[in-house]
């Protein structure tokens, strides 16, 4: 089965158990079960998840909810999205009663009060933007990497919309460049003329390739996600932008190859890390390893419902139970 076709499958199964889940389990046959999943904390390093909880929720005093706080059986717009059935997966353990400020979308700037979201930028000030894993069934996409590092081609690939204009000043630099093979997939325009277009790749095809650029867009690059599961070594410049990935503590040179903002740097770096090899496998390495983090489903929920009941707790709403 090829990876676009087990992505397919993915996709329909996420949204078909979701669906049939609302449709035929009531909230109250969660509900009653928080108590058992916090418990789940005891088989885990306690203070690495608590860790993560601090990281994702960085609120430490109480605060007010807004006018917009929403209980979840209130929220009347996309309620078939992949944002609300991982948002009604969590939120579900909770009262029924519970409100709370939660933003669907990518969200690139901070939040004027303590808001639930999918991402948030990098940096002080962003305590206000609380990330939970949402829309995961598109930025977590689970991958296979069947092509060691020594087979790829010695060139970095990208593929995406040029819409913003860091990544237009990319394509206008590097769009016929020898060491690369890179394009946009939308349709060209007055600022981005159709030779940058290229046809569109997998990413099986992708994979091909010793070097993938990973280039924010909207929030983060949806491709990182996957390069850090592959064989190949990640492009990109300081990440501006964070998710559930905590793309905020990567670092350049050992969890990436960093460029600069203005990618001047970015044929010298290809030519340093085809010639060097090792060095381009253990950033490799690093990056799978970081990954992994990610993967334990079940302590991601764990720490998910931890990130939401701190939330609750310091906007003043007591959990029944002792939960």
């Amino acid at each position: 089965m090829g990876l676009l076709t087990v992505q397919r499958a993915n996709k329909l199964r996420f949204y078909a158990r979701s669906a049939l889940e609302r449709a035929l389990i009531p909230d109250a046959f969660y509900r009653v079960r928080l108590g058992k999943k916090l418990a789940r904390l005891s088989a885990y390093d306690a203070e690495a998840m608590l860790d993560r909880v601090g990281y994702y929720n960085q609120l430490d005093r109480p605060f007010s909810l807004s006018d917009s706080a929403v209980a979840l059986k209130e929220l009347t717009g996309d309620v078939a999205s992949a944002y609300f059935y991982d948002y009604r997966a969590l939120m579900r353990y909770f009262p029924v009663e519970v409100r709370a400020d939660v933003e669907f979308g990518d969200i690139s700037f901070n939040q004027p009060h303590p808001t639930l979201v999918k991402s948030r930028p990098i940096g002080s000030g962003n305590e206000n933007n609380i990330l939970l894993k949402l829309n995961s069934v598109r930025h977590f996409i689970p991958i296979h990497d069947p092509v060691d590092y020594a087979e790829k081609k010695d060139m970095l690939v990208w593929r995406g919309a040029a819409w913003k204009k860091w990544r237009k000043d990319f394509l206008k630099q590097y769009w016929n460049h020898p060491l690369c093979d890179v394009g946009q997939v939308n349709p060209p325009s007055e600022t981005a003329p159709a030779e940058w277009v290229k046809p569109k790749m997998s990413i099986a095809e992708q994979l091909q390739y010793k070097f993938i650029l990973s280039i924010e867009g909207n929030d983060v690059a949806t491709n990182l996600k996957w390069i850090a599961q592959s064989n190949s070594l990640c492009f990109m410049t300081r990440p501006k932008f964070e998710t559930w990935m905590m793309e905020g503590r990567l670092t350049g040179g050992e969890h990436y190859v960093e460029l600069r903002d203005d990618y001047a740097d970015l044929p010298e770096k290809v030519e340093h890390y085809t010639a060097h090899p090792q060095e381009a496998r253990e950033i490799i390495r690093n990056l799978q390893h970081y990954y992994r983090l990610f993967t334990d489903h079940r302590a991601d929920e764990l720490i998910s419902l931890m990130v939401v009941k701190k939330y609750l707790e310091l906007s003043g709403q007591a959990l029944r139970g002792g939960q």
